[in-house]
């Protein structure tokens, strides 16, 4: 902009005058980077429109008023690494190729006080690089400049980098800040990064006082919870290994902090990943005996790849057979939690594995995964996914193999199941559904069947109407506007293509706008009853059916209560369910059998009272 231009927008505008510089900057050639937009260049100015015409990369010749671009608009300087990317491509390349750390030298030119925050310098690079390109680079250029004297780098994302006066060695300083805390946690963590570039026989470091120090914290610290004791002790014995000190005169041991069964679930919780295995080896140590039986409880309560480590701990240490027996035992007792059922689903066809898995890849599987599923949904009252479902809908080949072996009647059964689930949207149930239905053509009743009877209306309590109503208030009040807040944060960070955290707020978006439709769906459908109004002649919604199981001639007593009231553990079941279809409208001495998988029950009535009673 000429200073003509500038001057005639102070006049009609006098609040920009304190802007004036920022406008004198906007001038053809400049490079810029808007908060929506993304990086662009300035073409020219169009005096009889009074806009500015930018090339962004996504929005070519792009008029923008320049009161506005004031608070939307940034003037690169030339050094800034956007701008070098299009004037010296090459140069750009080859420092990221030979000498990252000269790289962020540069880019930290381009700012004020040479200095700015872990998380600019990622956002800045992965425009410069994309987002994929940029992640692979970025884990070996952080090595690179961890190493290099002249850059002070961050302990975490929100504090920055900046350029000494006077290089320090990336050894030096980690000595110094270990030496500079009295912090237990942080000594360890400091103690590891040594460890990480340490070299006996060229380092400058006093590594015997690193040592020393680090092992009186783990020994006196009361910071330390059990697992931060654990991993600190490693990291001490292998300094100590380094410097060939003696392990066995260090307390206390690692063995020792393992040593109580009741502490390992505790610790394992809070244990970083890459030392998973090696805890497992120290549970054989201090429990030779009954190794075994403590990795398999743990196995039962794991998540993530510590399910991993377990099997495979098991399988490498000759218990394959009892681990199959487990799994079965398990898979009756529907005990398989969901991250184990992960495991199995991912391996079912790993040839490593083809003994330990045997015949479990089966229609009883299928029920174990879909029991697991509901019940994650039904102890989360949040939108997050649920991997074992997300499993289930993006393996096409996963409920052909799991339905190998059943039979039509079976498939119906788990079919019914599946339509009952909570753990999946309408749209995922139909979509699993239509596999069923290409196995066995006979289904297609079952998803006619739902079809007939969705706008049936739904019996519930008031207390399961107004928590769903309360549901369906929390999303439209407060998860859909912070959702929407989310995609406008996102959205300012460029490109929306390379844009992971927009992508993933989009997604949550779909899911939080399905489960609004359905909750909508379920409450317009609902009719509230006190349950008064059933008999004592037949079992209707507000029986309490007294029943006698024929496999072992034992009693148990269920409520039938609504739709949304099912409490497992008190017998408290939907009419929805199953069971409480089958028991719709029978009366005492009746007999209905219930199939569940490949397994039946029958149930004869022995009596029947009211609920409200």
């Amino acid at each position: 902009m000429n200073s003509e231009a500038i001057a005639s927008l102070i006049a009609k505008n006098p609040s920009l005058k304190t802007a004036k510089d920022k406008l004198e900057a906007m001038e053809p050639g400049a490079y810029c980077i808007h908060k929506s937009w993304g990086f662009g260049q300035i073409k020219k100015y169009d005096e009889a429109a009074g806009k500015l015409i930018i090339d962004f990369k996504t929005k070519p010749g792009h008029a923008m008023d320049p009161a506005f671009c004031v608070n939307t608009l940034d003037i690169l300087p030339a050094t800034h690494l956007l701008v070098r990317k299009e004037t010296d491509a090459a140069t750009i390349a080859k420092l990221a190729s030979e000498n990252p750390a000269q790289l962020l030298i540069e880019a930290l030119a381009a700012y004020p006080n040479q200095a700015a925050t872990q998380i600019e310098v990622e956002i800045v690079f992965a425009q410069v690089f994309g987002d994929e390109k940029f992640k692979k680079w970025w884990s070996g250029a952080k090595k690179a400049i961890a190493k290099d004297p002249r850059i002070a780098v961050p302990a975490k994302k929100t504090e920055c980098y900046f350029l000494r006066e006077t290089p320090v060695s990336a050894e030096d300083e980690l000595a110094e800040s270990f030496n500079s805390t009295r912090s237990a946690r942080r000594r360890i963590e400091l103690a590891e990064q040594i460890l990480a570039t340490a070299d006996k026989d060229s380092t400058k470091t006093d590594l015997n006082s690193i040592l020393a120090g680090l092992a009186d914290g783990i020994k006196t610290s009361n910071q330390l919870d059990a697992a931060q004791r654990l991993y600190g002790a490693s990291i001490r014995d292998r300094l100590a290994t380094l410097v060939g000190a003696d392990i066995a005169a260090l307390e206390p041991s690692q063995v020792s902090l393992v040593s109580n069964v009741r502490d390992l679930p505790a610790i394992v919780e809070k244990l970083p990943v890459n030392f998973q295995g090696a805890f497992l080896a120290l549970v054989k140590e201090a429990h030779p005996i009954e190794h075994r039986d403590i990795v398999i409880n743990l196995l039962k309560v794991s998540q993530g790849k510590f399910t991993t480590e377990c099997i495979n701990f098991l399988v490498e240490n000759g218990h394959g057979e009892e681990l199959a027996h487990t799994f079965k035992r398990w898979m009756a007792e529907q005990n398989l939690r969901a991250p184990v059922l992960h495991w199995i689903v991912k391996n079912r066809n790993s040839k490593k594995f083809a003994k330990l898995l045997g015949d479990m890849v089966s229609p009883r599987l299928l029920s174990a995964i879909f029991y697991a599923i509901d019940y994650e949904a039904l102890q989360s009252a949040s939108a997050r996914r649920i991997p074992l479902a997300d499993s289930l809908s993006e393996d096409a080949e996963l409920i052909p193999d799991l339905l190998a072996t059943a039979s039509a009647e079976i498939a119906r059964d788990l079919a019914h199941a599946l339509l009952l689930n909570q753990g999946f949207e309408d749209l995922t149930k139909k979509s699993l559904l239509a596999r069923f239905i290409k196995l066995f053509p006979s289904i297609q009743t079952v998803l006619s069947g739902e079809s007939d009877t969705k706008e049936e209306q739904l019996l519930v309590s008031r207390d399961s109407y107004e928590r769903k109503r309360e549901e369906l208030e929390l999303i439209i009040s407060k998860k859909i506007p912070d959702n929407s807040k989310a995609i406008a944060t996102a959205r300012e960070h460029g490109d929306l293509k390379e844009n992971s955290e927009y992508k993933m707020a989009k997604q949550d978006q779909a899911v939080l706008m399905a489960q609004k439709a359905q909750l909508e769906k379920d409450l317009a459908r609902a009719r509230i009853t006190d349950f008064k109004e059933v008999g004592i002649e037949v079992v209707g919604v507000g029986s309490v059916v007294e029943t006698k199981l024929g496999s072992s001639g034992k009693t148990a007593r269920y409520t039938l209560l609504g739709a949304w009231d099912s409490v497992p553990e008190q017998n408290i079941i939907a009419y929805k369910t199953p069971l409480g279809q089958a028991l719709l409208g029978k009366k005492v001495g009746d007999t209905v059998k219930v199939k569940i998988g490949s397994a039946e029950e029958a149930y004869t009535i022995t009596a029947l009272e009211r609920f409200v009673n």
